[in-house]
């Protein structure tokens, strides 16, 4: 049995994941699945959103620098919450090209959702 699955465009609608966590494993973990979505929805805008402690390796020399210029260059936007940076002393001078911030993950996420965005928590 397969999933009938509407591939038109009218259909696609915007995509959120959600990054929670302490490491930078996990962000890697997110990047993989954006870039798993990106090509199988490829009209649809995605953003990642990075939350908790792992916001750090968004950092320059954070470890993540060639897996983050690869889903930006995919088109999918790299957020950083901005409560998270300050618990973890990282100032936004020293985020990764292009990884772009907002002032809170939750708020943001819910905003999102209340537009119809899928989220996804990983």
């Amino acid at each position: 049995m397969t999933a009938d699955n509407d591939t038109s465009n009218e259909s696609r609608k915007s995509l959120v994941f959600h990054g929670f966590g302490n490491t930078g494993e996990q962000v890697a973990g997110v990047f993989r699945s954006a870039l798993n979505a990106a090509a199988a929805l490829p009209e649809s805008p995605i953003e990642i959103v990075i939350q908790g402690k792992a916001v750090a390796a968004l950092a320059v020399g954070g470890g993540l620098a060639e897996p983050a210029d690869n889903v930006l260059q995919a088109g999918i936007a790299v957020l950083a919450c901005e409560n998270s940076m300050r618990s973890a002393a990282l100032e936004r001078e020293n985020l990764l090209p292009r990884v772009g911030t907002v002032p809170s993950a939750v708020v943001h996420l819910a905003e999102r959702q209340w537009a119809n965005w899928a989220y996804v928590r990983l």
